[in-house]
């Protein structure tokens, strides 16, 4: 069984700076990864990462992976299945039957969104239909959008929204609120903002576009692009054998230092409470960087 320092377990704007700082650092460390692209993957361009104007999140993911490579660190593309610790080791082992010692573990799994379920989500998927406003505002400003909501979230994005849409239609199934009074105060004042309760997206449509949004009860919105903000999950399963700290929204309850509730496990992205839960790469990055510094933190004191 290979030894190492420190093994860092998937996802890509968090993974791959810690991967960097890792190797500058002269850590030992292995990289199992699953796919490319992560979060940035459902973006067809990239516009709010420093020093970029616009590019396809291809490039971005890219550039990470050029720079991580040049650290002559190791990269294994699989799947991580179960981690244990035994004494002081964790044994990360994956879907090939591989398996990795390490002393360090830093986890950087995403969330999971939830969808409609609706006909032609999957279809229209990242071009007309988004989860995340903040991360595609660039190509639906001066459009009318549809907001499916529950909580906090879609009320804030509606906000967001409603500085740089024509018209937002923030749509949910009941007629109260379980977001914050501020924030249903707020969107309520907004002239552009309307609500549409008791009501329930039956389907998307559209041809070359979105066009319409068919609510259960046969009303039609005209819109040009849908947000679904439902809810997410941080993906967290391969460590819960832990029973590490969290908080309500499932997120991993981290330190100043990105250190777990678990000695010498650290967690980085949008599955942790640091960052105040702001999910945008330039924190995941920024939660990366750190967690690979206290890992060589670490090794400096032993």
């Amino acid at each position: 069984m290979e030894k190492y320092d420190l093994i860092i377990i998937w996802a890509w704007s968090a993974w791959y700076p810690a991967w960097m700082y890792a190797s500058r650092y002269k850590i030992k460390n292995l990289i199992i990864w699953a796919q490319h692209g992560g979060a940035l993957a459902t973006s067809h361009k990239v516009e709010n990462w420093p020093w970029v104007i616009s590019a396809p999140w291809v490039v971005i993911m890219d550039d990470f992976k050029k720079q991580a490579e040049l650290s002559w660190s190791e990269i294994l593309h699989d799947f991580v299945t179960s981690i244990e610790k035994i004494n002081d080791l964790f044994i990360v082992k994956t879907s090939s039957w591989k398996e990795f010692q390490a002393k360090y573990v830093i986890i950087a799994t995403w969330n999971s969104y939830k969808h409609l379920g609706v006909t032609w989500e999957e279809e229209f998927l990242w071009k007309w239909v988004s989860y995340c406003a903040t991360c595609d505002w660039s190509f639906y400003k001066n459009l009318d959008v549809v907001v499916v909501w529950w909580w906090n979230t879609a009320l804030t994005e509606s906000l967001y929204l409603a500085d740089i849409c024509k018209k937002v239609y923030l749509v949910h199934r009941n007629d109260s609120f379980r977001a914050e009074d501020i924030w249903v105060e707020q969107a309520k004042k907004r002239g552009n903002i309307e609500f549409v309760l008791n009501e329930e997206v039956e389907k998307i449509s559209g041809w070359m576009f979105l066009e319409e949004v068919l609510l259960k009860s046969w009303k039609i919105l005209k819109a040009d692009w849908i947000f679904v903000a439902i809810w997410s999950n941080p993906n967290t399963k391969v460590v819960d054998s832990f029973d590490l700290g969290k908080d309500k929204d499932g997120c991993l309850i981290v330190d100043q230092r990105q250190e777990t509730s678990l000695k010498w496990l650290y967690a980085a992205w949008d599955i942790t409470t640091n960052s105040n839960k702001f999910k945008q790469t330039i924190m995941s990055a920024a939660e990366g960087c750190l967690a690979a510094n206290s890992v060589h933190e670490d090794l400096i004191k032993q």
